[in-house]
């Protein structure tokens, strides 16, 4: 018996056009695995890898490690001149005091841009919606210590002298002031630092923010104005201590064992 061959044909054809399905859906997909490297942020791309790095905060479960991570987000935002994205993860923030913590940050970025007195005014005035925002009282005034602190490190010294005063906290108003004071002695500007300090209401903690200047000053190598700070202090015991820091910064006794040097007047 003869067997009719079966037809190769279009066996073949079927085949062919398969692979040519094959051949031709590959450098599509392949195409689609490129487009996905290209959207990957290099390391000199801040801004995507900033964006990125929001979009995993987001996922973070853990409230507090969320919240710091979104803070230090918002120093790298506030550094790099992006203000107004930076304000803007404020609000994503839910602890009190992290919400306070990240409008400092934000504030003290604002002295690394050469920004006119009514462009930080604008800012700081941003700042001071945000603090206000806040609910929990404790967090607010440092908030707002927070905020004089940062418009005292970008030199708006009047600015932070009217943020200090609009606390109605004694105790938080005058930590306000005292911690200016320092920031405005740490960047050599006594008479700041002195105004800043006479604002103090409480004697003891305004003889503690003299002896503190005080001491920023001799670190300096401002002598005349550490000495003046020091004079200022009413309490003995604290008034002693400052202008014997002062007189150990001019000419530290330590040298003379390390250098085997004579005492003076001897």
């Amino acid at each position: 018996m003869i067997h009719k061959a079966k037809p190769f044909l279009p066996i073949f054809l079927f085949f062919l056009s398969s692979v040519g399905s094959f051949v031709v859906a590959a450098p599509h997909r392949a195409h689609s695995q490129e487009d996905q490297k290209a959207h990957i942020c290099t390391a000199q791309e801040r801004v995507c890898l900033i964006g990125e790095m929001i979009t995993l905060t987001a996922k973070i479960e853990k409230k507090v490690w969320r919240d710091q991570t979104y803070r230090e987000i918002a120093k790298t935002l506030a550094f790099d001149g992006k203000f107004e994205k930076a304000v803007s993860i404020i609000d994503k923030i839910e602890t009190p005091d992290t919400k306070a913590m990240t409008i400092r940050g934000i504030g003290m970025m604002l002295a690394a841009h050469n920004y006119s007195a009514a462009e930080l005014d604008k800012k700081f005035a941003v700042l001071h919606t945000k603090a206000n925002k806040i609910e929990h009282k404790a967090s607010h005034g440092i908030a707002l210590t927070y905020i004089a602190m940062a418009q005292a490190f970008a030199k708006d010294n009047e600015g932070a002298w009217k943020t200090c005063a609009i606390m109605k906290n004694e105790a938080l108003r005058n930590k306000a002031y005292g911690e200016t004071a320092e920031i405005q002695a740490e960047r050599g500007n006594f008479k700041a630092a002195q105004k800043s300090t006479e604002s103090i209401e409480s004697p003891s903690f305004r003889n503690k923010s003299y002896e503190t200047i005080s001491r920023i000053l001799a670190d300096s190598a401002l002598y005349d104005d550490a000495l003046i700070a020091a004079s200022a202090i009413t309490n003995s015991y604290k008034k002693t201590q400052a202008i014997q820091y002062m007189l150990d910064k001019q000419n530290p006794r330590e040298r003379l064992q390390n250098n085997e040097q004579k005492p003076f007047g001897d």
